[in-house]
């Protein structure tokens, strides 16, 4: 089975994002990636609704929202309103992730969970019954274009197994640092979903990049 990609808008010229999109909807690509920053949560600011809605009005591919940012609650309606099919909050972020993921379920989109470096993946197994995607963060969250962190590996193989045994059809999404270089591996731990930024958009042919990816 092929890997899915989700290219990371952030990493597109934001003075042509229309074309990027549109690019973007005529590649290989599954979803379009769209990081939310706040610079509280992550030391990074990106954008937000306005954005996120402009995107969606050009966009044949599903959004993959993800949410680094605090009190994600009270923005669940906003970005579902703005086009968001998946959304992805931060297990670090909320306070009663049970509660979180069934009312982004309510809203009609897929309820997906992101997790820094540092977070055990053993954390989820309570809540991973109510999970559509982990998103496992394999950089620390805020800027594109930083380095792979290795231990990703053995976090996403720990991942698979508890999948397994929970008889569960979360998907494993990796976010940070995902090339031609660490794709065949991660696909081989067991991750369904790229999330790749820099990678794509700074490629000479970014649909050809992306065709590449999903064959590994």
């Amino acid at each position: 089975m092929s890997l899915e990609i989700a290219p990371s808008i952030l990493a597109a010229d934001f003075a042509n994002i229309q074309s990027a999109v549109e690019m973007l909807n005529d590649s290989e690509a599954d979803y379009i990636h769209v990081d939310i920053m706040d610079g509280v949560f992550v030391p990074n600011i990106s954008f937000g609704l306005p954005v996120t809605e402009a995107i969606h009005r050009h966009a044949k591919k599903p959004l993959d929202v993800h949410l680094m940012i605090v009190e994600p609650d009270r923005y669940l309606e906003a970005f579902r309103n703005a086009g968001a099919a998946n959304i992805s909050v931060h297990y670090e972020a909320c306070d009663h992730l049970h509660r979180t993921l069934q009312a982004i379920h309510d809203l009609g989109a897929k309820a997906g969970v992101a997790i820094n470096p540092h977070t055990s993946v053993e954390l989820l197994t309570d809540t991973l019954d109510l999970i559509d995607l982990v998103c496992v963060m394999s950089v620390n969250p805020g800027f594109g274009g930083q380095k792979f962190i290795e231990n990703t590996y053995s976090k996403v193989s720990k991942l698979k197994e508890l999948i397994i045994q929970k008889g569960s059809n979360t998907q494993i999404e990796i976010d940070g640092g995902v090339s031609l270089n660490n794709a065949q591996k991660l696909k081989d731990a067991g991750a369904d979903i790229l999330v790749a930024g820099s990678f794509v958009f700074n490629s000479k042919s970014p649909k050809e990049t992306i065709a590449m990816l999903k064959r590994a």
